[in-house]
Formats: structure tokens, sequence, C-alpha cells
């Protein structure tokens, strides 16, 4: 039997007017479009253009407060939007952020449930703990849990979550006017969840959404982040520098997948790709000059400090990189690859932050379309990943020149399609649709 044609995934990561921090002072549009729903429409509809897997939403239920100052206030919520983008699309997968540690189990899976039924089966959720400080001070008087704790309650939130979504067997709502059944009783199994950290008796309002589960993405490589994708999720977004070290996470992933009971071939590694394209290199490197000259040095450090679980108040920016903070900072994959290149050489925390305009640890892509292509062939014949997703530094138009300048080659290639295979996110993704789970 002809095995299946396996294809890039490929997913793109919008953040207001791109990934670059100065994006919005260098884009031609008017800095207020990050606030209109019609902006991320647009956007969708270009990923769908080039027949990409899915958006997806970063979100953060707190802000630290001097990023304000810096970068656009755009966090709508990323649910009701994507809602709104479902609307006015058709194949497109759609996957918010949620965080675990800042909402509750029966809300996230009702909500989440009812953006697959609204985009028929095209919602994806991406699982976060969130690192964020501040976000702790909007939910109470209770200091941010450290790491461990939040990954424990992480587990069981969405230990939970699948039990409501697995709660009605798929033929559980016959709906029948001729009998006056609307759902048999003996084909729903409500939870009944008395664990250590959510007690949650009953199941959803409605029946099994779309695809079963929404698909369910992780975002972290730390060694909390890979047990918990290893055991729940469907993709990774991780930051990853060359093929080598993406193919041993990768490898690493699917035997920890494999040893919690899992199908490895049913879990995606999708590194992180920050990108500007221009019709030659020099074109490209003049946007990105223009972008580092419009960036706050300011901001980058705080920022730097930020991303690395410390207190940018108690830090001295041009004074050597603190050595003595490693031991007492959250252990993040972010803080983990900061640190690697302030060991490099000395330098003061002000130097690394200056560094660090693309993801820490990532890849940052600055070049042609032909050359892009090359990368992205190139990591996909390593087994270094799955797919990509995708980073725009400046948005619209990066990504409309991926969709046509590099998708084209891709699809010349043979390894980015030409046409989606079937209507939701898992058949994008080339993933079954789970079947309900019983204790």
């Amino acid at each position: 039997m002809k095995a299946e044609q396996r294809y890039l995934n490929l997913n793109v990561y919008l953040r207001n007017s791109g990934y670059h921090e100065s994006a919005w002072r260098v884009s031609s549009l008017d800095p207020a479009v990050v606030l209109d729903p019609g902006h991320y429409v647009g956007l969708a509809r270009t990923a769908e253009r080039g027949v990409l897997d899915s958006i997806f939403l970063p979100d953060s239920p707190g802000v630290a407060e001097f990023r304000s100052e810096y970068l656009p206030g755009a966090g709508l919520d990323p649910v009701q939007l994507l809602s709104a983008v479902a609307m006015a699309t058709e194949q497109i997968g759609l996957i918010s952020t949620v965080s675990t540690t800042y909402s509750f189990p029966w809300d996230v899976a009702r909500r989440l449930a009812t953006l697959d039924f609204l985009s028929h089966g095209r919602a994806g959720w991406n699982i976060v703990t969130t690192v964020e400080p501040a976000a702790a001070g909007n939910f109470g008087d209770q200091p941010h849990p450290p790491t461990a704790d939040r990954y424990r309650r992480a587990d069981e939130f969405v230990e939970v979550v699948l039990k409501l979504w697995d709660a009605w067997d798929d033929d559980a709502a016959p709906m029948s006017k001729q009998t006056g059944v609307w759902a048999d009783p003996a084909k729903l199994h409500p939870p009944r969840h008395q664990g250590e950290r959510f007690q949650v008796s009953s199941y959803l309002p409605f029946p099994r959404s779309p695809q079963g589960h929404p698909f369910l993405t992780q975002a972290g490589s730390s060694p909390d982040g890979v047990a918990l994708a290893a055991k729940y999720a469907d993709a990774v977004f991780t930051p990853q520098s060359d093929p080598e070290s993406s193919r041993a996470f990768r490898e690493h992933l699917r035997a920890q997948a494999a040893a919690a009971g899992r199908d490895p071939d049913h879990i995606r590694v999708l590194p992180g790709l920050s990108f500007l394209l221009g019709s030659s290199d020099a074109e490209a490197e003049a946007l990105k000059q223009r972008l580092e000259a419009a960036a706050s040095g300011e901001f980058r450090w705080r920022n730097l400090a930020n991303l690395a679980g410390l207190d940018y108040r108690g830090i001295e920016p041009d004074e050597p990189f603190p050595v003595s903070l490693l031991d007492s900072a959250p252990k993040t994959s972010f803080g983990a690859s900061i640190y690697q290149m302030a060991a490099q050489r000395p330098q003061s925390f002000r130097e690394v932050a200056q560094r660090l305009s693309a993801l820490p640890g990532g890849l940052d892509f600055t070049g042609t379309p032909e050359a892009m292509a090359d990368l992205i062939t190139n990591w996909w014949q390593a087994g270094a990943s799955d797919g990509f997703t995708l980073m725009p530094n400046v948005l619209p138009d990066q990504l409309d020149l991926f969709v046509d300048h590099v998708v084209p080659i891709l699809q010349r290639r043979g390894i980015a399609r030409t046409e989606y295979a079937g209507r939701t996110l898992r058949d994008h993704v080339g993933l079954p649709r789970p079947v309900a789970r019983r204790e």
C-alpha cells in the first residue's frame, strides 16, 4: 500500500504589525489597524490563499507595564477575535492561546469547542502556563506560581478539558423529533472530576465539536514543557537554531510521546522562523536596518530581562551581564538561550539585549525567497522539523511575499500542498479525529 503523501505543516504567528518590535513604526499601515478585526481577517485570507495550515494568535492575561510605551496595545481576546475571523474564512486553521494558570477548565473547554463549531472544525488551543508575572495582579492577591506548580496545574487542567470534550459519545444526540429525544442519557459521561486543583461535575451543554477535540499545541522546550507536550500536544512550537539540535529535540519529543502511550507520528514539531524577504539580499538587509534603526535600546534591555524572568528594575544595563542571576531566575527555554549567548564573551546586559531582536534561541532569516525556500527544504529533508511556525517580521507585506514567492517554490519541489485535502485543521495537518476516551 502506497504511503500517504506528507507535506510541510506551516503555521503563521500573527502579532500586531509583525514579529519585530519596530514593525509598527516602519509599516505603511496606520498603527491603529491592530485593533481592527479586519486586519486579522485579511492576514488569515492571505494565509488561506497560500494553502497554509493555520494562523496562531499569542496572548497573555497580564502585561509588563513598561511594554505599553513601546509596543502596540493590541491584546484583544484571541478566542473572540478568531470567532470573527472564522466567519470571514473557509479553510485556514485558527489557533488561540489560552492560559491554564489564569483560567478554568469548563469555561475554556466551552469557548474553544464553540470556536470549533463556528469554524466547522478549524479551532486550535495553544496551551500556555503564562510566563509573565504581571498576570498575577489581575487575578487576586496571590503571587505568580513557580514554574513547576504552573505545569502541574496545566497537566490537570488539560486532563479535565479533554474529559469535557469527550463527555458526549459521537452518537449521543439523535435529535429525534419522532421520539422527542435530543440526547441519550446513557451516552453522556459527566466528568465528575475531583482532583488536586479542580472539581468539575457536569458535561458541556452540546455534543462533541467537529474535530472531536480542537487541535492542541504547546510552546516551549523546557523539560516541563516537553513532558506536557508529549502527553497532550498535536504540535509543538519551539525555538531551534540549527537542524542538528532541532532533529535531536524532535526525536526526544517523539520518544517521550511514545513513552506516554501515544503514536509519535501524531505530534508535529514546528520551530519558530522569523523572517524578512526582499528581491535581493541587499533589499532585505536594508529593511532589516530600517527596523533596527527604529528600535528602542531602552525597551530591548528591559524586555530581555522580562523574557528571562528577571525584574529589570534590579539590573544595571551597562554593567557586565549579572551572571549571579542565572541561578535565581525561573528556568525557561528563552532564559536558557539568553544565558548561553551571554556566556560567550564578557558583555553588558544592554549588549546582549541588542543582539536579540528575534526569537531567543530560534531562527531569524533575512534574504531572498529562493534562499528561504532552501532553508525550509534543508530542514525538512534532514528530519529536523515537520514544518515551521512562520513569524513575519512586518505585516502584512512579509506574509504576502512568503505566500506569493516562497510557497510556489516549495510547491514546485513537492513539499508544500497546492490545495487543502479536507475541511478541518486536523485534516490539514494530517492527523485523525480523536476517539473519545473512557476511563
